[in-house]
């Protein structure tokens, strides 16, 4: 029971190898240390101290029952006692890593962020530095994550009502934002991400931060792997299997063991020599001659220098090159009828590339396809739509989805992205609608690399709800995310020379 600086004791675990002192590789988890008895054991075999904790107020640890509130800077500061601590003790030879992803990705995220020394690699899956993000996707509350999660560990109510009371990005948050104390970071690190992944954007910034504005141990000191995973490592899932994307091409059979031999020990195993950045091009499953499907490497993400090239939306449902004088188009969005989640960046839903056609039949959902394209088309970087649009209630949410449409009629979703009306203008403040007036919306989608092949099409959807991935906004501005009064909006899509409603596609000159 190891005591934090403000007296709270936390439930740890020692596996020792044999001999001693050794480098340590330490794991702070919500999730019962004895869950990672079998991989500490493993770790202790391969010659290195293994250190297991339960954090603040979880399984057999003291304190409150608050997801990460004992792990940053902010009030109390267990990552950073727990380090001071280990380096203490006289099995450990002051070479000290971290380990494990998602929530214990974050934590890592938050230790480093305290700006400690005690450090000397980072080994970070799905994981983000922005606590905000775990819950809201740009203002967007995410309903399924948030409450499954919270319940499934039993997390205390509080934890609930406090994020659910905060949905806008506020003090509250920004007080627990490492993306902020970047310059504190003083470590190297190695971070994996997945395209649908619930924080793809969290990996990549992150990895993009830290390589330009981490200190002096961290700046320049990053390496990227990001595969066409959802939340799973060298996973896939969904209704597309990427070929070899299971393993990046220099992967060992060692797992993660070469990545601490190399930053612990010192060893010469030729980690040094692993590109920067390691990415999937993902591509066209259904013909093995389709280029993408492959690995590639680069020395800085993006990998390459790209030009956003605009498909503008017309009021005939298509999408094309050339801005058109067109009549606007709109929905009614009800709801208590909402549009259901289909794949995506998900976790304890179906998650993944998956076919769309079942939503897309329905009247709250504008669906704008392109022609089939003559030549394949590379789409490497963060997508983003500009969205002219209105609403005739108090608030409502935009969301839209980039798809490729196979020959055959297969609508895969490739990257999604909403925004609250009321933060339109910033995450941190909301600002009221004026119903009826159209206002231009920015919304970003998130970041991918594909290459859409030759007689496939692009699509793109535009619609106010996909639920249960995301709580569906009542439109009545009460309340949210809380389902408080609800009310039918009346939205509408404006498209043409004043309004020109386009998405933004990044690619090559």
């Amino acid at each position: 029971m190891v005591p934090m600086c403000d007296g709270v004791r936390l439930a740890t675990d020692v596996y020792l190898p044999h001999s001693k002192p050794a480098p340590v590789i330490l794991m702070r988890t919500p999730y019962n240390k004895e869950v990672y008895s079998r991989v500490a054991r493993n770790r202790a075999a391969a010659g290195y101290a293994c250190v297991v904790q339960d954090s603040r107020g979880r399984f057999a640890s003291e304190g409150a029952n608050l997801p990460f509130e004992g792990d940053g800077w902010w009030d109390k500061t267990d990552g950073y006692d727990t380090l001071e601590w280990i380096a203490t003790q006289p099995w450990c030879n002051g070479r000290i890593g971290m380990h494990a992803g998602s929530a214990m990705g974050i934590a890592q995220f938050m230790a480093a962020a305290t700006g400690t020394r005690r450090l000397s690699f980072l080994r970070i899956p799905f994981a983000t530095p922005n606590i905000y993000a775990m819950a809201y996707s740009n203002g967007l509350f995410k309903k399924s994550l948030v409450e499954a999660w919270l319940a499934e560990n039993k997390f205390a109510q509080q934890a609930l009502d406090t994020w659910m009371s905060h949905p806008t990005y506020d003090s509250y948050w920004s007080a627990r934002d490492a993306r902020d104390r970047f310059n504190k970071f003083n470590v190297p690190a190695l971070h994996i991400g997945g395209w649908y992944d619930i924080f793809a954007s969290g990996t990549l910034e992150g990895f993009m931060g830290l390589q330009a504005k981490g200190g002096s141990g961290a700046c320049g000191r990053q390496k990227l792997i990001m595969g066409p995973y959802p939340h799973t490592e060298y996973e896939q899932r969904g209704e597309l299997t990427f070929p070899g994307a299971d393993e990046p091409p220099w992967y060992h059979a060692e797992g993660d063991i070469p990545w601490f031999d190399f930053y612990l020990k010192g060893i010469d195993n030729g980690i040094s020599g692993v590109p920067v950045v390691t990415y999937y091009v993902m591509g066209d499953v259904a013909d093995p001659t389709a280029p993408g499907n492959c690995w590639r490497t680069a020395d800085a993400w993006p990998p390459f220098e790209t030009r956003q090239r605009p498909l503008y939306l017309h009021a005939d449902l298509t999408l094309g090159n050339e801005i058109g004088d067109e009549k606007p188009l709109s929905y009614d969005y009800d709801p208590e009828d909402p549009v259901p989640t289909i794949g995506g960046p998900q976790y304890f839903l179906p998650a993944g590339p998956m076919d769309q056609r079942r939503i897309e039949a329905r009247r709250d959902l504008l669906v704008f396809t392109g022609k089939p394209l003559a030549h394949p088309l590379e789409i490497t970087g963060r997508v983003a739509l500009k969205l002219w649009a209105s609403t005739d209630a108090p608030d409502t949410d935009f969301i839209a989805r980039l798809c490729d449409v196979y020959p055959g009629g297969r609508s895969i979703n490739i990257c999604e992205g909403g925004v609250r009306a009321r933060l339109r203008e910033s995450l941190s403040k909301e600002v009221p609608v004026e119903p009826r007036k159209a206002y231009l919306f920015d919304i970003d989608l998130g970041t991918t690399s594909i290459i859409v092949n030759r007689r496939h099409r692009i699509r793109v959807h535009i619609t106010s709800s996909s639920y249960p991935g995301y709580a569906a906004n009542s439109n009545s501005g009460k309340g949210y995310p809380r389902f408080v009064e609800p009310r039918v909006a009346h939205n509408t899509v404006y498209m043409g020379a004043e309004r020109p409603s386009r998405i933004l596609l990044p690619v090559r000159d």
